[in-house]
């Protein structure tokens, strides 16, 4: 069933059983309306970190709270009614023990209405992924580049070339066995994404990856050319909204300073008009 014939949102067992099948969409979001306009067009929304470099200028992710995580995810929830909701727990909020994933995960859920969290980490997070799982949360995994590992990882490079790819295979057989009902490929070389994409059990989602992932995500605020201080080399823009922005800004200025704005139909008269205001 295509997205824009659904009558109610996906669940995270139905986005694993679309293994093989026709690709998966997604995209970020962070508020309502951005929401509503990709409800009917995508098949789940992620309400990820990136929030805190898109919309609060953070220079990463590392200082996204839960409290953002959740005034976010409730903003998205508002604007869903087809697509189901992924959100991400942010740094430091997982990755000391299964018992503090589970209370940070039950709470972003219990907030925000999310169907699913998303957790980075490979082999390393395979016993948290088994503890969430087990309990009800169902988990997102995401492997490659992971933006929260950044000063480990020495940057945003790519991940998984040479003797690499082995341990990226291993993180990812080791997050499908531990439960994930679908894994995020981040910033990995096309060829190791093909081959991962094979020998999983779970939909793989790509972004920098292969157009042979099960379906693909993008930040939306990227594809719409929203967010202008760099653009990776996986971002296609399907669109110019910033400079588009920009230049309406520009104009309304110029109007208000040449006294041009507000003109007439703007204003209100003395009297009010039959059936207006």
């Amino acid at each position: 069933m295509s997205a824009t014939a659904r009558k109610t949102a996906p669940m995270p067992m139905d986005i694993r059983a679309r293994k093989g099948g026709a690709p998966l969409v997604s995209l970020t979001a962070y508020t309502t309306p951005m929401a509503q306009f990709m409800d009917a067009h995508v098949d789940f929304v992620l309400v990820g970190d990136s929030v805190g470099m898109v919309l609060h200028g953070l220079t990463s992710t590392l200082d996204v709270t839960m409290e953002m995580m959740i005034l976010h995810g409730q903003a998205v929830r508002r604007g869903l009614s087809r697509a189901m909701m992924v959100v991400d727990l942010p740094f430091g909020a997982y990755e000391e023990s299964p018992q503090q994933a589970f209370r940070n995960a039950a709470r972003l859920m219990r907030e925000t209405g999310a169907g699913a969290v998303k957790l980075e980490g490979g082999m390393q997070m395979a016993e948290t992924i088994g503890f969430l799982t087990q309990r009800g949360v169902p988990v997102m995994a995401h492997i490659g580049l992971t933006p929260q590992a950044i000063h480990t990882l020495g940057g945003y490079r790519v991940q998984g070339r040479g003797e690499d790819a082995a341990q990226m295979m291993a993180d990812a057989r080791a997050v499908a066995q531990a439960g994930a009902f679908a894994l995020v490929l981040e910033k990995v070389p096309e060829r190791l994404a093909d081959r991962i994409t094979a020998e999983v059990a779970i939909p793989t989602i790509g972004i920098g990856a292969s157009a042979g992932c099960d379906g693909q995500i993008l930040v939306v605020d990227d594809m719409l050319g929203l967010f202008t201080a760099f653009k990776a080399k996986f971002v296609k823009r399907f669109a110019t909204l910033g400079e588009q922005a920009e230049a309406a800004i520009a104009e309304y200025a110029a109007a208000v300073r040449a006294r041009e704005f507000p003109a007439a139909e703007h204003v209100f008269s003395d009297k009010a008009p039959e059936g207006g205001a």
